[in-house]
């Protein structure tokens, strides 16, 4: 296994469910996390605001 090049850190705070706030280390500003129009149904709620899912994060960073 080769040398760590760095550790993340990160906070993540629940707001009104299901919106989520994470900060992530060297960063001011928060990434925000909930439902969307694509995935509300599934979790069966109407978000007041809509904003990316984790799992879009994930799969942005992962194709990017």
């Amino acid at each position: 296994m080769g040398d760590v090049i760095t550790i993340s850190r990160s906070k993540i705070y629940q707001d009104k469910r299901p919106i989520r706030r994470a900060y992530i280390a060297s960063f001011q500003e928060p990434v925000r996390y909930g439902v969307h129009s694509d995935i509300k149904e599934f979790y069966k709620m109407e978000p007041d605001e809509e904003f990316p899912s984790t799992l879009d994060h994930v799969v942005s960073a992962v194709a990017g």
